[in-house]
């Protein structure tokens, strides 16, 4: 892995140009579902994370560290205290959710040493955990200490929706770290019945009432990545047992180059985080399968090559290609 991480930055810099790793390896990583694998152990992972680190070691780099690391945890009691779906019969219901944040904090501690290595955590995305809940764990992961958090990797959700979504996620973090003993699973989120409007203005009271202000330097980034959301989410025209809104999607688009230059204070970066045209895994929308019923053949395994979807991509993007 050391090696690996090398190469990719030394050609990058070679080439003057900045690389996007995707570090993916947590145990338990997807909950052993599409994209099943990762380590094996906490100590396994450690020392996966410290090879990746001495790889990059001083050369520029940006680490998306974990896609659904927080999102989907195993054996975890999320805020409301639900028990959540993820319950890994191989992993101890005891511990496992409490190792998820140690592997990742040790990946926070070693990846943010390195000079010039911009990292975000799992901020998940506006149609998934409420700005509340994704803020409490990114906090429990040590957000502070990083860049900030990415949004809405391997997934569809518009860019306005997201951008609104990673400005509540920032400034209920920025309460988290500033207020003490301020509760970041009551902070507002665009959820019916209220508006964006009225979120914003909960945020407005919550820092005037902690005398605050609000400064983006000083708060979590983020960014996003637009690989494939240029049509939006999927909205099926067909009932499905389970429509896996997520999954390989029919007519979706690529959405907005990457560039650093978003013109708004809080995102770094619209990236193409996902590489199109790789698949999301074979889908079966809560059929018996093999074939996914949206699209009338047998999708490729996660990761693998999908030219159909490709060509969807590229003649659907917006902006156009």
């Amino acid at each position: 892995m050391r090696q690996e991480a090398r190469d990719v930055v030394l050609a990058a810099d070679q080439a003057d140009q900045v690389p996007v790793l995707v570090a993916y390896n947590l145990p338990f990583r997807d909950c052993a579902q599409y994209s099943a694998g990762g380590a094996r152990s906490t100590a396994e992972y450690e020392a996966w994370v410290d090879a990746v680190a001495r790889g990059i070691g001083s050369r520029e780099a940006v680490v998306i560290l974990e896609p659904d690391g927080l999102g989907i945890i195993p054996w975890y009691t999320n805020a409301a205290g639900e028990l959540e779906w993820c319950q890994p019969a191989e992993a101890d219901p005891a511990t496992a959710a409490a190792e998820r944040f140690e592997q990742l904090d040790h990946a926070v501690d070693a990846l943010t040493r390195l000079s010039s290595t911009a990292v975000y955590l799992d901020g998940t995305h506006s149609d998934w955990l409420s700005v509340g809940e994704v803020s409490d764990r990114l906090l429990q992961a040590g957000v502070e200490r990083t860049d900030g958090f990415f949004l809405s990797v391997s997934n569809y959700q518009e860019t306005e929706d997201l951008v609104d979504h990673g400005e509540w996620i920032s400034r209920c973090t920025s309460l988290g770290t500033r207020v003490e003993g301020f509760d970041p699973t009551t902070c507002a989120s665009q959820d019916p019945p209220s508006t964006a409007a009225e979120a914003d203005a909960w945020y407005e009271r919550a820092f005037a009432e902690a005398g605050l202000g609000f400064d983006p330097d000083d708060a979590a980034h983020f960014v996003i990545d637009t690989s494939r959301n240029g049509r939006g989410p999927w909205t099926p025209t067909q009932t499905y047992p389970d429509p896996q809104v997520w999954c390989n999607p029919p007519d979706r688009g690529l959405g907005l180059r990457p560039t650093t230059d978003t013109g708004h204070p809080l995102l770094d970066a619209h990236l193409w985080v996902k590489v199109p045209g790789e698949s999301d895994g074979q889908c079966y929308r809560g059929t018996s399968g093999p074939q996914d019923p949206a699209r009338g053949a047998v999708d490729p395994a996660a990761g693998q090559w999908f030219p159909e979807q490709a060509r969807e991509l590229i003649e659907l993007a917006d902006p156009p290609v």
